[in-house]
């Protein structure tokens, strides 16, 4: 009765316009009351401080600064050129450009907003110069600057580690494969479009010298990836001290590297990242305290009975925490929906002999679809603005794209060896 009456409020607050956070913490307070809990509202303070104050938490906002240094660095640019040499003259291939840049732009910021608005700026003008539809290039954008949630370095993967006991090395290496999976999947579509509409039937291959050219350009973003996977698998520095490493090799790549970023421009920047970051983390402090409130009204083990009695295997429990999320993600941003619903799912998960590595990433899928599933949805506004299309235009656009993504979530699921193989073989 209390999970129903949650997410009856959470979702009715949400659906009238009431800010995220707002509606969290109104959810918590109004639970409390409703019930005739006897816990002092005190006690939503001290825990939604508490959500906050875990040491691991600090790399959040540090991986936001890196992200903001790669976006604002010129980092986007060199990317796409680099991803042109190589695919261009596929059919589609402005496309697969466009997909390959954020896949690549993703393993670098580790943020989909920013993935979607660095590549965005440059190849939604591009695509519809091309040929493309507006509504389309916006689709696409929004679609593949999920990418960046789900290839490491990705803050939802880190988190869920924190909140489940898992290992974060073992979460990202379970992310590379998804992730070019979901890439094969949207550039397929790419090629379909490009075919279909003849607006991109394919050019003629780059060079060697200029694919050489443009990857030795691009070679010093790319790297980072390597060095914070390289340091956490070799055990050379934590997740946590990846973050300041993933910063101080930003800030040498953007401003000696490239020399795209200047002294006096890092005020502005960490400005920008301090404000992201304090929205993120306000909301991660609001659904910890939501969370502590479901924690402790023993919701998860009336949901484990529930659950028991509904999935007897657990290829019906992946079906229900899939159908759970996608709903879910519309309206929550990855990262407080998984501080809210992880405590809920690793015991169940535990039930049915499901890694949590696989969980985690599972999950992580989910809520990046959710991010550009009608009608809201943070890469989806995004995209929308920067092609300057309707809502109703993008989501139409968008249903190709949607379906192939649930094709592959399906295939991560069902098929465990897709995204542990590499988890497996460096055990």
């Amino acid at each position: 009765m209390v999970l129903i009456f949650i997410l009856l409020v959470f979702f009715g607050l949400a659906l009238a316009g009431l800010p995220v956070v707002w509606s969290i913490l109104a959810t918590t307070v109004l639970t409390v009351w409703s019930f005739g809990l006897s816990h002092p509202l005190e006690t939503i303070f001290l825990t939604y401080i508490g959500g906050v104050e875990p040491f691991i938490l600090i790399a959040v906002p540090l991986f936001i600064v890196a992200g903001e240094l790669f976006s604002r660095g010129g980092v986007g640019e060199r990317i796409i050129r680099f991803a042109r040499s190589l695919f261009g003259s596929l059919p589609g291939g402005l496309g697969i450009v466009t997909v390959a840049s954020c896949l690549l732009f993703g393993g670098v910021s580790g943020s989909a907003i920013a993935g979607a608005a660095a590549i965005g700026t440059v190849m939604i003008p591009a695509l519809t110069r091309q040929g493309y539809s507006a509504a389309f290039a916006s689709a696409l954008v929004a679609a593949a600057g999920t990418l960046a949630i789900i290839m490491p370095p990705s803050i939802p993967l880190l988190v869920f580690g924190y909140i489940a006991g898992a290992s974060v090395r073992d979460l990202f290496l379970s992310g590379i494969v998804p992730a070019c999976l979901f890439g094969i999947g949207l550039m397929l579509v790419c090629v379909w479009y490009g075919i279909k509409t003849g607006c991109d039937r394919g050019g003629q291959h780059a060079s060697g010298a200029e694919i050489w050219s443009s990857f030795k350009d691009a070679f010093p973003a790319l790297l980072m990836p390597a060095i914070i996977l390289g340091g956490i698998w070799s055990g050379f520095f934590t997740p946590t001290e990846s973050a300041v490493v993933a910063v101080v090799y930003g800030l040498l790549v953007a401003m000696l590297w490239y020399r795209s970023i200047s002294w006096r421009d890092l005020p502005s920047l960490l400005y920008s990242a301090f404000l992201t970051s304090a929205v993120v983390m306000a909301v991660v402090g609001a659904t910890a305290a939501l969370a502590w409130i479901i924690t402790v009204e023993q919701v998860p083990m009336v949901m484990m009975d529930w659950v028991k009695a509904v999935a007897n295997n657990r290829w019906t429990f992946f079906l229900l925490i899939n159908f759970f999320l996608l709903i879910l993600g519309i309206f929550l941003e990855p990262l407080p929906a998984l501080v809210l619903t992880a405590p809920l799912f690793v015991p169940l998960a535990q039930v049915y002999g499901i890694d949590p590595v696989h969980l985690g990433l599972v999950m992580t899928c989910n809520l990046a679809i959710g991010l550009y599933t009608p009608p809201v949805g943070g890469t989806l506004f995004v995209a929308a603005k920067l092609g300057q299309v309707s809502m109703g235009a993008i989501s139409r656009a968008l249903m190709p794209l949607f379906f192939v993504s649930l094709l592959v979530l399906l295939l991560i699921t069902y098929v465990q060896a897709l995204p542990m193989s590499l988890v497996w073989l460096l055990r």
